[in-house]
Parts: structure tokens; C-alpha cells; sequence
């Protein structure tokens, strides 16, 4: 099962990352958890610039950006292929 971090004060971006997250992990029929970052402190740890971060597997795949419902397919993809 993969882990899915959507990092960010809970902005728009956040929240539409997060949707699209969920729409990629539904095409894709994986179990996969979401969670919402929202803390700076723990937010640090994964030493971004801007927000919203997507983090697949504790690895950083996006920063600063909304990327595309295909694009997440490809993070979610890859790290399924790594696991």
C-alpha cells in the first residue's frame, strides 16, 4: 500500500491536490492512504520551497505546483514499480 503526504496549510492548491490524488489512486484501482500535512515543523522535514509538496513513500515527487491527474498517475506508477 503506498502512503500519499499532500503538504500545505490546507489552501486551495492543498485541497485540490489532494482531490486529484484521490481520483489518480481510484483510476488506478490501488490501495493507497492520503494524508494531509498541514504542521511547518513536520512540513520542513522534506526541506521544500513551496507548497503545496506531494509525497509518495516518503519520497518528495512535487513542489510548489498542482500537477496534472496524469502526472500523479506516473508518481504513483513509478513508485509502485519501486516497491
Amino acid at each position: 500500500m503506498l502512503t500519499i503526504k499532500v503538504l500545505g496549510s490546507g489552501c486551495q492548491n492543498c485541497q485540490n491536490l489532494a482531490s486529484l490524488a484521490a481520483r489518480a489512486v481510484g483510476t488506478l484501482s490501488i490501495e493507497a492512504k492520503i494524508e494531509k500535512v498541514t504542521d511547518h515543523v513536520e512540513i520542513m522535514k522534506y526541506k521544500i520551497l513551496a507548497t503545496p509538496g506531494l509525497v509518495i513513500n516518503e519520497r518528495v515527487v512535487s513542489a510548489g505546483r498542482v500537477p496534472s491527474e496524469a502526472e500523479i498517475t506516473t508518481f504513483l506508477t513509478n513508485a509502485l514499480a519501486a516497491e
